[in-house]
């Protein structure tokens, strides 16, 4: 009797210290809201991701010891709005398996790009559907761009500084699988991000090769910030150079540039606003447009917070039949002097 309990007791402890050793989180975010677009036509619906994208995950770490561990990352979108899993591939906001250890971190598999990692950061800039980035259709604001990567190889560089993060990236094929003796799509990237109290600094390369020609689509992105504690004002600039033209993107250089303030009111609400300017953006390439954000947010708890939106889009006197920018899916805006703009007001929760 002894030894068995004796034995039971050991395994208990074993396996504590197994369990102890690795876990895996499910992790998410539910965000929905009501919203109006106007652009030649309106349109009133529920949709989802207007301030955070909806999204199921499991990450994982296990502690193989020495300082070494094992990482994985798995995630999908979700449309809160349909039920819907979003588009393309199940898995299509990461999968992607890594190590980290005393010589930095190293991930592959379909991850953020580092350009779009850096838009995609909310606290920063933003890459959602009532953001300028996006709305333009850069390449690290774009999902239908370079916002993430497949068959990625990420290299994150070992902290020498506090406050400091070094990262390279490589990948067989951002855009298309790759098929023998074709280069298209191979892509490679740099990031570097600076914070050090209430200032930060970052920026991000992108460099793909668009076809089997030699051309080339490269971008690059940077900001600034500073948290004065009344207000955070951000500086930011992005520019997309692509070498191989077509039909439905005749641009051969486009910039983006812009700031935005935020401003705490209380300890649960903040209140930001934006002005940006679009220069030679898609379908003409002498199209600008220039963008007006505000976005109140609210923090009910730490997982819970509401939120109001609004985007007003003002594209230049060179809009054609082919029509203007315009928030999410709206129909642009047709015209002299045409505008688009969408008004959201939504709940978000994270668990």
């Amino acid at each position: 009797m002894k030894k068995t309990v004796l034995a039971l007791a050991t395994l208990a402890a074993v396996s504590g210290s197994a369990f102890a050793q690795s876990s895996v989180t499910i992790y998410g975010v539910v965000d929905a809201s009501l919203e109006h677009l106007k652009g030649d036509d309106s349109v009133t619906r529920v949709s989802s991701d207007a301030f955070n994208s909806s999204r199921l995950g499991f990450r994982g770490v296990e502690d193989l010891g020495g300082g070494l561990k094992a990482k994985f990352n798995l995630e999908s979108a979700i449309a809160v709005d349909t039920g819907g899993v979003g588009t393309g591939s199940f898995w299509s906001r990461a999968a992607w398996v890594g190590l980290e250890g005393g010589f930095g971190e190293l991930r592959i598999g379909r991850q953020d790009s580092l350009i779009g990692g850096l838009a995609g950061n909310t606290s920063i800039l933003g890459a959602q559907p009532y953001d300028d980035l996006n709305i333009a259709g850069t390449f690290s604001g774009s999902s239908s761009e370079y916002r993430r990567v497949n068959n990625g190889i990420t290299y994150f560089l070992p902290k020498f500084v506090d406050g400091l993060t070094l990262a390279a990236q490589y990948s067989t094929a951002a855009k298309a699988d790759e098929v023998a003796n074709n280069d298209t799509g191979k892509t490679w990237g740099l990031n570097a991000q600076y914070v050090a109290g209430p200032f930060g600094i970052g920026a991000a390369y992108i460099n793909s090769k668009a076809d089997n020609l030699g051309n080339k689509d490269i971008g690059w992105l940077a900001f600034a910030s500073y948290d004065f504690g009344v207000l955070k004002l951000t500086g930011y600039y992005e520019q997309d150079d692509r070498e191989a033209l077509s039909a439905a993107t005749t641009y051969d250089k486009r910039d983006v540039y812009g700031l935005k303030v935020g401003v705490p009111i209380g300890s649960d609400f903040n209140l930001s606003a934006g002005v940006s300017k679009a220069n030679n953006v898609a379908f003409n390439n002498n199209r600008d447009a220039t963008f007006v954000t505000i976005k109140g947010v609210y923090t009910l708890s730490k997982r819970t917070a509401l939120y109001a939106l609004v985007t007003n889009v003002a594209n230049d006197s060179n809009v054609d039949t082919t029509g203007g920018l315009n928030v999410g899916s709206a129909q642009a805006p047709v015209g002299q002097d045409s505008t688009g703009r969408g008004i959201a007001i939504g709940v978000r929760h994270a668990f």
